[in-house]
């Protein structure tokens, strides 16, 4: 069976006005979407964006911990290289309590220059405090007391409470798409959060290499695809509400220089009717249920987190997720089981 979750993007471009009416339309959509059939809902984390991108993503997971009863609740991801690993150990812990053990906490090494300024950490630091951090959380939800001393982190004699409900903890998911980062998730992580836009060839290519390197690190593999998608009455109908918004997002992280945009020469070629084809599932429910079993069968994985909105360009509207919501549990979730 394959299960979709979805990850919301919660900012309000162009100066992040109005968040607490974009924070309570996300907490909605996580309620629809639990009666919709998808398997979970999950936020990613910046700081010192413009557009008001949501800084505390744990905090909103509170909100609809609060607001739902099953839906498997997480971060794709937090960067936790900005934080110190023992608060985010009891942060976490924290919420899968309040949750009722339905935490899946995703992390990452970050990225951009303004949220590393913003917390006075050097950015060449990022990689050493984020496999640092890691040690310490396993060491943390074990509820006994360690000591821990590395290059980045001095901690000693502490004990950690209270433990996760999940044993023997949270599953801890890494986000990566470039060759050392996906070897590291290999090793250190749970699960692989892969990227949204990354086209589906050399997303073939990088999830054979995380599997090679889990496998020889003596862990089992797992991928969760982040994609974009969208379902419409028709792929003209899915270009007209869905493509401005995701060709405004990948013009943003193409002029930032992403992995997954690399060799595209100008702007002029982000057009939707050429860009979605092994990159974006969208089209009719027909269509994005052919390409749910034809990614899962190419990738090896069985869970996927849909991103409907863009934190670049805001949209689409509430209204029209909602929408979406309700039609990919009417007309594509109940179709996802093995064939």
């Amino acid at each position: 069976m394959i299960k979709l979750g979805l990850y919301s993007s919660v900012a309000n471009p162009p100066r992040g006005d109005d968040l607490d009416r974009c924070v309570a339309e996300a907490i909605a959509e996580a309620e629809l979407a639990e009666d919709c059939g998808f398997h979970g809902f999950f936020f990613g984390e910046h700081h010192q964006d413009r557009d008001g991108f949501l800084p505390s993503p744990l905090i909103v997971c509170a909100a609809v911990a609060a607001r739902t009863k099953r839906i498997q609740i997480g971060t794709s991801v937090v960067l936790l290289p900005l934080h110190h690993p023992l608060h985010v150990a009891e942060d976490v812990a924290t919420l899968d309590i309040v949750s009722g053990g339905r935490v899946a906490f995703g992390v990452g090494i970050a990225y951009q220059d303004a949220d590393f300024r913003a917390f006075g950490v050097d950015k060449k630091d990022r990689v050493g405090r984020f496999v640092e951090a890691l040690e310490i959380l396993e060491k943390s939800w074990t509820g006994e007391r360690f000591s821990y001393h590395g290059k980045h982190f001095d901690i000693d004699d502490v004990r950690i409470l209270p433990r996760p409900i999940q044993r023997p903890r949270p599953p801890l998911w890494i986000g990566a798409w470039v060759p050392a980062a996906l070897e590291r998730a290999a090793r250190l992580g749970d699960a692989l959060v892969f990227s949204p836009s990354m086209p589906l060839e050399p997303s073939i290519e990088a999830a054979s290499l995380y599997r090679a390197a889990a496998e020889a690190a003596g862990r089992k593999p797992e991928i969760i695809m982040m994609r974009d998608a969208w379902v419409a009455d028709s792929l003209e109908d899915a270009a007209r509400v869905y493509g401005p918004e995701a060709m405004a997002a990948y013009k943003y992280y193409w002029r930032n220089g992403a992995e997954a945009f690399k060799g595209i020469e100008s702007e002029d070629d982000f057009q939707f009717e050429t860009m979605w084809k092994d990159r974006i599932i969208t089209g009719s429910p027909e269509t994005c249920i052919a390409e749910f079993k034809r990614w899962s069968e190419a990738m090896g994985s069985d869970y996927f987190l849909l991103r409907l909105r863009h934190a670049h360009s805001g949209g689409p509207s509430h209204k029209e997720i909602m929408k979406t919501i309700e039609r990919f549990g009417r007309d594509v979730i109940p179709h996802l089981g093995a064939s």
